[in-house]
């Protein structure tokens, strides 16, 4: 990755964070964004920029700053129960971060993407694959992130640029632990209803993301890879 920059949304923690860390390791430069500063002091090759990519305007002040970008990578989310007689503005905050904010981040950033070698790597859930009563925002947003990654490989193939989708289901994060108290489980708990008895870590999406990114990705596009322990399978 010398030599290529890459921007992460939601980059300064949780799976953000383990995929700005895994460029870093081999050599790219990337740019961090997020609402707020990285708790925790980021890679030598890392920058920080400060951005609410739910901000169709934020996200165009943020882009006007970068000069070069060959890898998008959108991970940006906010995650909550929902049910549908919930609360209107929690819907919105959700769809608009998980879904509005991939789609502004993208259309931004391919004037920018190189030709053959461009990529747009989108953080859905297994979520964006099947429902989950209580969750009807984040279900309807995700799902909608895995349409758009469909929709936008289409679009841009002709530039040989790829558009793939990382579909995780519980990972060792923050957002994880606010599920599990929200649907009153521990983490034990999500592990054992996994066929391999475990949760995915961070590092094993962003491992996922670094080969969406890579060359021997070079023909695969369009794709909705799902990391949950066999769950579904």
């Amino acid at each position: 990755m010398n030599d290529r920059v890459v921007l992460v949304t939601g980059g300064t923690r949780g799976i953000g964070r383990a995929i700005a860390d895994r460029f870093c390791e081999q050599g790219a430069t990337v740019i961090v964004c997020g609402r707020s500063a990285p708790r925790e002091k980021l890679p030598t090759r890392a920058g920080f920029i400060s951005c609410d990519i739910a901000d169709a305007g934020a996200v165009k002040q943020m882009f006007a700053a970068i000069t070069q970008l060959d890898i998008l990578v959108n991970n940006a989310g906010l995650a909550g129960g929902n049910p549908l007689d919930g609360d209107d503005d929690l819907w919105h905050a959700i769809v608009a971060t998980n879904l509005h904010g991939a789609y502004y981040c993208s259309k931004a950033a391919l004037p920018l993407l190189p030709d053959k070698k461009g990529r747009i790597i989108n953080i859905a859930s297994v979520l964006g694959l099947y429902g989950v009563g209580d969750s009807t925002a984040y279900c309807a947003a995700k799902h909608g992130v895995v349409g758009l990654t469909r929709a936008l490989a289409k679009a841009v193939a002709p530039r040989g640029i790829t558009v793939n989708a990382v579909c995780p289901g519980f990972v060792r994060t923050d957002m994880a632990e606010q599920r599990y108290q929200e649907i009153g489980i521990t983490e034990a708990q999500a592990a054992a209803a996994a066929p391999t008895g475990r949760i995915t870590e961070p590092s094993e999406v962003a491992g996922a993301v670094l080969w969406f990114a890579s060359a021997d990705a070079g023909n695969v596009t369009g794709q909705a890879l799902v990391m949950d322990g066999g769950r579904m399978g």
